[in-house]
């Protein structure tokens, strides 16, 4: 395999994982936001108050994008599968 391709293949993956990781970093951010907001508002200062509603709505979003992130992953797969078959 030549370098140029496995750099492409290097290219595409960093680019795959920052598409699949957006929307679920985003909103963690959104939420993260709100919670602050909410408790700078609100003077209340309890720490587990910010990391819950974080982890449930990653959790959430992770699994209502998962059919997505699958197809994605799997299509960039058979792509590279394709171009290991090929070489041969």
């Amino acid at each position: 395999m030549e370098e140029a391709v496995v750099i492409d293949f290097t290219r595409e993956a960093i680019w795959l994982i920052i598409r699949l990781a957006g929307p679920v970093v985003l909103i963690g951010l959104l939420v993260g936001v709100a919670i602050a907001l909410i408790q700078a508002l609100t003077q209340i200062q309890e720490m587990t108050l910010s990391f819950v509603p974080k982890m449930l709505a990653i959790f959430l979003s992770v699994f209502l994008f998962f059919p997505a992130m699958a197809s994605a992953l799997q299509a960039f797969m058979e792509v590279i599968a394709d171009q290991i078959i090929a070489i041969e």
